[in-house]
């Protein structure tokens, strides 16, 4: 019989004539009316698949994004085009690989699977057993673990429930724990609360005392620390933050949680990627258990994993423990298209091109940093050891929501952020600026001098237009600089076009 052979995303199809349709490579192909259908991304086990017969239909068109839903198709294309013109500068922020956007985008989405790997409440989950251990695997080995000695859970859905977690696993209700304060760069799952709010989940069911940072040097204040935690005896100590530009010292850290009976857990959720490649001190030696989300600098997907020493550790077994409080405690089924994603980004972590990344990363914070101090910043702790720099902008008589809303509109993405001293979190002293993400796109240091220039720039506008502007509320300011009267727009348009011109040179993955 004559053969016609076809192809599709490289992978020959050959149909004899009268035939039917089969695939001569491990790539599932939908063909429906002997028309073509994109590959559905999933492997499959068996190397020869026989294509749906003509009389075989479903009960709609499994159409393409732009033809079912063109309104959402133009937006995640005018969300490409903001991505690859602007300079991402938020910390929590990266771009991940086309492979795991093709694993995220997979058929994994399909599967339920509640449990863990061997031990799941529903049928059919051969081979999601299989990404998972894989996933725990390459966790272990990306961040230089002796599996006898620790072990990984991969299912939390993000950081925030992974923190949560390890206090539902730790902790009984009205536990004490201590963490770095909001303002002073720590995290609200640390267990934030103010004098008349109880902000985080964490500090509604858990008593916390915060600890600060020494406001004349920006590094943490270890010296009250312990003397608070003295007093307070936590069963909990939180190292980790969102905001602080320096290395935790763990080993007094690790001192201070023995003193008074606590555990010692680290959330690396902004440095994991470091970590990895061991640019940043290494947590895993003195703590009980670390968790992290894994889209920050490990350039993965939006989700979370918890790491706990195996064994007993003040009584608990924290295996087993925390495993309980993912699911059943706090989770139903696990995100398995998240979890093929993160596999396939711990494969690339483990790399020596990774390793290199992040000192990229780390070098090129450091020449941000120098440049805006040569351009007379003020930087909380005056400089940095990872990924961000904390810039103080109350010296310049100016706050962080009216510069990140002015940089905003100059296709300049940071965020504002609160410093050490001030009053209100809504209209914060300072912004926070952060290098994974542009040297994902092979940004170097010289170039972030460039980026430097660019905020400066930014910021110069963002002050005279407060002077122009008589009402003093943060509102109106925002108003006033979106307005087609804004007497200072051809100059933020011009700022605006410099960026965008100088963005649009560099590549951009997974777009």
């Amino acid at each position: 019989m004559e053969a016609t052979v076809i192809t599709a995303y490289g992978a020959p199809l050959s149909r004899h004539q009268d035939g039917p349709l089969k695939l001569s490579s491990p790539v599932l192909c939908l063909y429906q009316s002997c028309r073509t259908r994109l590959p559905v991304s999933c492997s499959i086990a068996s190397s020869q698949l026989s294509v749906t017969p003509e009389n075989r239909t479903m009960p709609f068109e499994d159409s393409r994004l732009k033809e079912l839903d063109p309104e959402m198709y133009a937006i995640i294309e005018h969300e490409k085009r903001r991505q690859a013109e602007g300079l991402e500068l938020i910390a929590s922020e990266n771009f991940t690989s086309a492979a795991v956007m093709e694993a995220v985008g997979s058929c994994l989405t399909n599967k339920y699977s509640e449990g863990l790997p061997g031990k799941r409440y529903y049928g059919g989950n051969v081979y999601i057993d299989q990404s998972e251990r894989l996933c725990q695997k390459r966790a272990l080995e990306a961040f230089h673990l002796d599996p006898e000695v620790w072990g990984v859970n991969v299912q939390p859905l993000s950081g925030s429930p992974a923190n949560f977690a390890v206090y539902t696993a730790l902790l009984q209700p009205h536990d004490r724990i201590m963490g770095l304060d909001l303002p002073h760069g720590g995290h609200l799952s640390h267990g934030f609360m103010t004098p008349k709010r109880r902000v985080s989940a964490t500090s509604v069911y858990f008593e916390s005392m915060p600890y600060r940072l020494d406001e004349e040097t920006g590094y943490v204040d270890y010296t009250t620390l312990e003397r608070t935690a003295s007093l307070f005896r936590p069963k909990l100590l939180i190292a980790g933050a969102s905001a602080y530009p320096r290395d935790f010292e763990y080993p007094r850290m690790r001192k201070i949680a023995d003193s008074v009976g606590a555990f010692l857990m680290m959330d690396m959720a902004h440095i994991s990627g470091l970590v990895a490649a061991r640019v940043v001190d290494d947590p895993f030696a003195f703590c009980d258990v670390v968790t992290t989300t894994t889209h920050k600098s490990l350039r993965g997907p939006r989700g979370g994993m918890i790491f706990f020493k195996k064994g007993m550790v003040l009584g608990v077994d924290l295996e087993t423990a925390i495993n309980n409080a993912v699911f059943p405690g706090l989770q139903g089924g696990p995100h398995n298209h998240t979890i093929g994603g993160l596999a396939v980004c711990l494969k690339q972590a483990a790399t020596q091109e990774f390793k290199i990344y992040q000192q990229q990363v780390v070098a090129n914070c450091q020449a941000l940093a120098k440049r805006l101090l040569g351009l007379g910043y003020t930087l909380v702790s005056g400089g940095s050891d990872n990924h961000l720099v904390l810039v103080d902008l109350r010296p310049l008589g100016i706050d962080g929501a009216r510069v990140e809303k002015v940089l905003d509109l100059a296709s300049i993405t940071l965020n504002k952020n609160s410093v050490p001293g001030d009053k209100s979190a809504v209209v914060p002293g300072g912004i926070r600026v952060g290098t994974p993400a542009l040297t994902t796109r092979g940004f170097k240091e010289g170039d972030f001098v460039t980026v430097a220039n660019f905020i400066n720039d930014g910021v110069q506008i963002a002050i005279e237009a407060k002077g122009l502007l008589e009402s003093p509320k943060v509102k109106d300011y925002l108003d006033y600089v979106e307005s087609p009267a804004f007497p200072l727009k051809e100059r933020l348009e011009h700022l605006k076009e410099e960026v965008q011109q100088f963005a649009s040179t560099f590549p951009i993955p997974g777009i």
